[in-house]
């Protein structure tokens, strides 16, 4: 391993190692989830700070050149991410590896007999494969776009490499599988990332991510110049958008908005990347007003700036508790963004403590490893049973009928022609009344177990799903589990009470040992209230706040010179709501009276 630098150093205090064993030994008999508000709290910082000194593991930056400089990067974000940092100009940029949330001697993949036990084509066929649609009944659609919308800023492994070198997954006799060749599925594997290796880094793969790793708004913006230059009007800072008020069509990609990262393209991203580039729009406005002698690069970035914080703010106390739907979590993501009130609390915690005055504008903290996505991130971020099968369109009007589309039918290509045909407030509309699926096994959709994209070929993503965390090394689930503090499941009866899934998962794996990291995570038992595991809500308690913690313009720049006044009222001010009503006024009753626009909207 080389040697830590000064800047990631990290150990937890006497007092934080005491209360994380108080905390080890109260959670054998009571779970944090079950605990009082303030004292489960106490109990999710405690675990946090355990993450923070052993779940951080760095895999060396990969490019070797150092990116250039351009003027204005000491005050606002460039367009790869690089010097974020002013110190380590390259960490997070686009191009540079993840990192792990595990020990990299335990990121290590199987030997080629075992990386394909047991297959991922039986676990999407008799695990993971939708019986019946299991709908989140707390939660709307807006609520699954929205996630995809955020993971498209933060991560991309690139498309996948070519098929001669594709993993072999045999057939079972009875398989339908029509595109079979030899009796046997292929799966190409993720790009490899073919810079230098440093020899620390020992079996460890490493992959390279093509967005930037900051919480930077790529997915509007892009992650290099040349793309953030094509989606620029060049005129008072604004993003180009059609006479339509929508985002131009990408002839690069028939179908798909011309934005900063439009793969995986369905009519739910459309509707956020429209809603947020009208919304880089108002905000340039506003600051055209308060600044009428600002240029176009100045309205531009600073617009960028406030419009990335919003999205984060929204993603922290919106989102996240509405998924999440715990008292304790949702007193925990508010205390993240805005601090705590509790004067005792205040004077227990101490000022310098981050949860007293929130980690915006706070010093920032890298921890134990260079700032970096990471696999395990990624791989707990698998969340494809949010969608549905269908999606029924509901029109504002009264006189207008239901229109039913199959989901195939409304992403790629055919995406533009669905939001021409039924417009943007009614497609919002059509979101805001609909639910997701449950984040649970015997939920996947079917048409992403038989995808076909253009240009590529037809692909089960439920068996790309478990075939991408072995490739990459990510340990199995019980491993896992105790890789991040949790105890290990003895047997199949103590990963989930789901009425046969045990049985099931004895039948297929044989050894609990070898359930995949996907599988653990949809099969298990949940918090109360919340929308996806206990064990994959470890790794969101790092991250989470990492990506604050880690990025100067949310910690010492966090700040009305960096933003301006203006751009800091506007972020505090500001919900999805708010945003909502700015640009599509009509949808004011549907949302009326609704606490959480990710939640369940009035039927009109």
């Amino acid at each position: 391993m080389p040697a830590r630098e000064k800047d990631f150093e990290f150990r937890r205090s006497f007092f934080q190692r005491m209360m994380g064993g108080i905390y080890y030994l109260i959670n054998l008999i009571v779970p944090w989830h079950r605990l009082p508000t303030l004292i489960g709290g106490y109990n999710l910082e405690a675990f946090r700070e355990r993450l923070r000194e052993q779940n951080l593991h760095h895999t060396g930056y990969g490019p070797s050149e150092a990116p250039s400089w351009r003027a204005g990067n000491e005050r606002w974000r460039s367009a790869d991410g690089s010097y974020n940092s002013l110190v380590h100009p390259r960490m997070g940029m686009a191009g540079v590896r993840f990192g792990r949330n595990v020990p990299l001697a335990e990121a290590t993949p199987d030997s080629q007999a075992e990386l394909l036990d047991p297959s991922p084509r039986v676990i999407s066929n008799e695990i993971l494969r939708r019986d019946k649609f299991k709908p989140a009944t707390t939660l709307n659609l807006l609520a699954a776009a929205w996630i995809q919308f955020e993971t498209h800023d933060w991560l991309f492994h690139g498309k996948p490499a070519t098929a001669e070198n594709a993993f072999e997954i045999p057939l079972s006799p009875n398989d339908d599988w029509p595109d079979a060749h030899d009796g046997v599925m292929r799966i190409r594997r993720t790009p490899p990332d073919t810079s230098p290796r440093e020899p620390w880094l020992g079996a460890t793969p490493t992959f390279r991510n093509h967005q930037s790793h900051w919480w930077d708004g790529a997915q509007i913006y892009g992650s290099d110049q040349k793309i953030q230059n094509q989606l620029r009007s060049r005129d008072d800072g604004r993003l180009n958008l059609g006479p339509d008020g929508l985002l131009p069509d990408d002839p690069a990609a028939p179908g798909h908005d011309l934005t900063g990262f439009n793969d995986n393209w369905w009519i739910g991203l459309s509707l956020l990347h429209n809603l947020f580039s009208r919304e880089h729009n108002a905000i340039c406005a506003a600051l055209k007003e308060h600044y009428p002698a600002w240029n176009d690069e100045e309205l531009f970035q600073h617009a960028r700036l406030v419009n990335a914080a919003l999205m984060a703010k929204i993603h922290t106390v919106e989102w996240t508790p509405g998924v999440l739907a715990h008292p304790t979590l949702e007193f925990a993501m508010n205390a993240n963004w805005r601090g705590i009130s509790s004067r005792v609390l205040r004077a227990v915690l101490g000022e310098d403590n981050e949860t007293v005055h929130g980690i915006p504008g706070s010093a920032t903290a890298y921890h134990s490893s260079p700032y970096a996505m990471t696999e395990e991130f990624v791989s707990v971020y698998r969340l494809h049973p949010l969608i549905p099968d269908e999606l029924v369109v509901r029109s504002l009007k009264p006189d207008v009928s239901e229109e039913t589309y199959d989901f195939i039918k409304v992403q790629g290509p055919s995406t533009r022609d669905v939001m021409l045909k039924h417009g943007f407030a009614d497609l919002l509309y059509s979101f805001g009344t609909a639910n997701p699926g449950a984040i649970t096994v015997g939920n996947y959709p079917d048409f992403l177990r038989s995808l076909q994209k253009v240009g590529e070929p037809l692909m089960d993503m439920a068996a790309i799903d478990i075939m991408r965390d072995r490739e990459r090394g990510v340990p199995r689930y019980n491993r896992f589990r105790e890789l991040v503090g949790k105890p290990r499941v003895k047997n199949f009866e103590e990963v989930t009470s789901i009425p046969g899934m045990a049985a099931k998962l004895r039948d297929i794996y044989q050894n609990v040992d070898r359930i995949d990291l996907l599988v653990g995570l949809l099969s298990e038992d949940l918090p109360q209230g919340f929308g996806f595991s206990d064990t994959a809500f470890r790794i969101f308690i790092l991250m989470a706040s990492r990506r604050l913690n880690a990025d100067r313009f949310y910690t010492v720049d966090y700040r009305p010179e960096i933003y301006t006044q203006l751009g800091m009222d506007w972020i505090n001010n500001n919900t999805m709501k708010s945003v909502l009503l700015r640009h599509v006024p009509e949808l004011a009753q549907a949302l009326d009276s609704i606490p959480n626009p990710f939640g369940p909207w009035n039927k009109l």
